[in-house]
């Protein structure tokens, strides 16, 4: 095990560096927004702005997951840090809008790339038994995404201008484009199957279009353009659900969601998202505004959060590593969130800023308890030639689920702010991140009918053939097959 191990590191460092490339472009270019924006035309664009990348990367997410399991995750994610960084060049030296957008749709589509195929590589290289003592490592990259991106981009954009943080990202790139080509040695799919274009066409069109959709309401665009997106989602959805039923290889095939340990782990996943990106995303403004603290201080509130995502993360992670049982933390997860964010909803302008750490920090370990143990079931709960479409659906419903959650919320603080009374700015608001506990507490109800599987003790790499063909007498790479085996013929961890 203890040599196993090793071999498992050089490949899971280089997941980590492409999910942070994913992750802290979020948050390092968010500090930017109102100055890019201005700079080509105004503040207004903002959403759209947001709305290029974040449409862009999640449409491409269910195309990336059955793209890898029809040609390997290694090309596919090769793919995806060429399409990020030719993006982030275009995007730096821009000179107009549509151009600037063009290249956040492009670099948009890489992203998806990136989050999702470094999720579906660490359910091929490590068995769902001992994927738990990792998770720790993976939160640790989101929190350094979390803190340090914010910091970064302000003090860049400061210095040398905005553009350069698109720059930044390059380097970033070429480390984690080297270390997948010189570490990563995966399962090459042996079955190819055709692809099923229209329905991945039609799920991509579906998606960004809930994106749009969802962005258009928060802004309160006038109806005619609401009930034009309304009708290409019905359109969109119906061509996917007519493919998927006729498909040989459907994108998303709907068989998986008649198993409740797939369909229940999706279905938590998108209410989680529904009801804390909302509220990650609105804290540290109505924060900032509410108790009239500094942005500093306010920043430090997702911080905080993100410490009890870390701490609970990591050690649930070791325990389901340890017994092979994972559906309490779920159910405890949900529990301790919603009960957060309802404590959350009581926040006033004289409530002790240690008391208001104590709720985030409940809410950031209820996350920790669920977001990741869902997605461990639901690749648990498939076979591997499904593996990506599992990565995937978990991770892009979770996305969709996030978006519209930071667009009702929008609504409503803009709502409940704009009726408010002078000076209650906070009582006003507040409440509405106490409306996320309703929508966690469905999600508990969820989590109370997900079946317990056995995890898997055995990785599903090793047991087909190699992205390269092995020349004879030639080292092995690391993470490769070695001369011995752990149990069952295959490596474990």
């Amino acid at each position: 095990m203890p040599g196993t191990t090793r071999r498992l590191w050089p490949m899971l460092t280089c997941l980590m560096v492409v999910m942070l490339l994913g992750a802290i472009d979020q948050t390092a270019s968010a500090p930017a927004l109102p100055l890019i924006a201005q700079e080509f035309g105004g503040v207004h664009l903002m959403p759209l702005v947001v709305v290029a990348y974040l449409g862009a990367a999640t449409a491409a997410m269910p195309a990336y997951g059955k793209l890898g399991d029809r040609f390997g995750r290694r090309p596919v994610l090769l793919t995806a840090i060429v399409l990020f960084a030719a993006g982030a060049v275009v995007a730096a030296t821009a000179a107009s809008l549509p151009i600037f957008v063009g290249a956040r749709i492009v670099q948009g589509l890489g992203g998806g790339g990136l989050m999702l195929s470094a999720q579906a590589i660490i359910g091929e290289i490590v068995s769902p038994r001992e994927r738990g003592r990792y998770l720790g490592w993976i939160g640790i990259v989101y929190v350094i995404a979390a803190v340090g991106g914010p910091l970064i981009g302000g003090v860049v954009i400061q210095t040398v201008g905005w553009r350069w943080i698109f720059v930044g990202y390059l380097p970033l790139a070429v480390v984690a484009f080297v270390l997948a080509v010189r570490t990563l040695r995966l399962p090459r799919p042996s079955e190819k199957r055709p692809l099923d274009i229209v329905g991945a066409v039609s799920v991509a069109v579906l998606i960004a279009a809930v994106v749009v959709l969802a962005s258009v309401v928060e802004r309160g665009q006038p109806w005619p353009a609401i009930t034009a997106l309304i009708g290409v989602i019905a359109l969109a959805a119906t061509t996917w659900i007519i493919t998927a039923l006729r498909a040989t290889d459907p994108v998303i095939p709907l068989g998986l969601f008649r198993d409740p340990a797939f369909s229940v782990p999706v279905a938590v996943s998108l209410l989680i998202g529904v009801a804390l990106f909302g509220t990650i995303s609105f804290l540290p403004a109505v924060v900032q505004l509410g108790l009239g603290v500094s942005p500093v201080i306010a920043g430090s509130t997702v911080t905080v959060a993100m410490a009890g995502v870390i701490v609970t993360m990591t050690v649930s992670g070791r325990m389901i590593a340890r017994t092979g049982r994972y559906r309490v933390y779920p159910v405890v997860g949900t529990a301790t969130a919603a009960v957060g964010l309802g404590l959350l909803g009581l926040l006033r302008a004289d409530t002790p800023l240690w008391a208001a750490a104590l709720v985030l920090l409940m809410i950031g370990a209820g996350i920790g308890l669920v977001m990741q143990v869902m997605l461990l079931a639901a690749q648990n709960a498939v076979a591997h030639a499904n593996l990506g479409v599992a990565t995937s659906t978990v991770v892009f419903i979770r996305q969709v689920g996030a978006t519209i959650g930071v667009a009702v919320t929008g609504a409503l603080i803009n709502v409940r702010s704009e009726a408010a009374a002078p000076g209650e700015y906070l009582d006003a608001v507040a409440p509405v991140f106490g409306y996320g506990s309703i929508v966690l507490v469905l999600a508990f109800a969820l989590t109370l009918m997900l079946p317990e599987r056995p995890l898997r003790t055995t990785a599903h790499r090793g047991t087909e053939e190699s992205d390269e063909p092995e020349e004879p007498g030639k080292p092995r790479a690391s993470g490769e097959r070695a001369s011995s085996r752990d149990r069952e013929g295959e490596w474990t961890a």
